[in-house]
């Protein structure tokens, strides 16, 4: 009993600590809170949180482009994957698939301008074989005449184009000019149904480094004369469009329809048939140049350069068809 006062007191100084260090921990609890609200309150915080909401949206955003696009790209390779399907299907069937979606006659069997689109794909099935298959040779390091028969069989691959080329400019001169058998980049280069000689020669000089000084020289001459022959016959074009211009625009446009105007207008037609019908003449002049540059080329190089040139030339225009397929599957926001 003597003792008890002590321990009451002692108890109420373990409480009054306690309390103390209670109020204490409450105090520094709300200055934090307090002082975390007003940081969030200045102005340069409030900014940084929107800079990071809107890049956090631009990226999503990004990312769901992205997303769209490979769809896209998917979607663009199945569709052709079909058409492909459907081609072969038509080729076993013996009928021929307008790929244009034009008049319903441009997909009637035995359609000049059709039958050569088929026979055109045919064809560039089989030079990609041919350029695989060259293309491994000179990898391999094969000797020169393994590489001087697939070199052989490719420049006999191009003349059998030149020939279905003449015959479609019989059936249809004017689908050889407009390129609608190629793809939208290789028409954006087209010169009278085809490359320009010229053209192929400057890409092949830096491609087939080193070469001697004859040989050098002897490609320059063949560009040199390619150049001319291809200007002489575009002046030759724009002389026949010139003259077709003023035959149809001879006489009076949009007279009533008299007996006179009648026969002036046949005579007209009559004349501007005529002209037409040099069209097909320049398309053989261009193919027959192209196939001269080629034979021309093959004769100055060596075997194992004019393979090398034979893949760079077919490599140029895969990628053009490559660009056509991308630019064609590009998203369109």
């Amino acid at each position: 009993m003597a003792d008890s006062p002590r321990t009451d007191i002692s108890t109420d100084v373990d409480t009054d600590d306690k309390n103390q260090r209670y109020d204490r921990d409450q105090y520094a609890i709300t200055a934090a809170v307090s002082d975390s609200s007003d940081k969030s309150k200045d102005p340069k915080d409030q900014k940084t949180l929107r800079r990071l909401a809107q890049n956090r949206e631009a990226a999503r955003k990004s990312r769901l482009r992205k997303k769209a696009y490979v769809q896209q790209l998917e979607t663009s390779r199945l569709k052709l994957s079909q058409l492909e399907q459907e081609l072969q299907r038509a080729r076993q069937q013996g009928i021929f698939i307008s790929s244009s979606g034009g008049d319903a006659a441009h997909s009637t069997s035995g359609n000049g301008a059709m039958a050569f689109d088929v026979e055109y794909g045919r064809w560039l099935e089989d030079q990609n074989r041919q350029i695989n298959e060259l293309r491994s040779a000179v990898n391999s390091h094969a000797s020169d005449a393994e590489l001087r028969i697939i070199v052989d069989g490719i420049l006999a691959h191009y003349d059998d184009i030149f020939r279905l080329k003449g015959t479609a400019a019989k059936a249809d001169v004017f689908h050889l000019l407009s390129g609608m058998w190629k793809t939208p980049a290789e028409r954006c280069f087209l010169w009278l149904g085809g490359f320009r000689s010229s053209e192929v020669l400057k890409l092949l000089v830096n491609q087939l480094e080193p070469l001697t000084e004859q040989q050098l020289m002897g490609i320059t001459n063949l560009q040199q004369s390619s150049q001319q022959a291809e200007d002489a016959l575009s002046q030759g074009m724009e002389a026949l469009q010139q003259s077709l211009a003023e035959t149809l625009s001879s006489g009076s446009l949009g007279s009533t329809g008299s007996s006179g105007n009648v026969a002036n207008y046949m005579g007209q037609m009559a004349m501007a048939m005529g002209k037409l019908g040099t069209l097909e003449g320049f398309i053989r002049q261009a193919d027959n140049l192209r196939q001269q540059t080629l034979q021309q080329m093959h004769r100055i190089l060596t075997t194992r350069q004019s393979a090398r040139a034979l893949l760079a030339i077919n490599d140029y225009f895969s990628r053009l068809r490559a660009l056509s397929s991308l630019w064609l599957a590009r998203p369109r926001e």
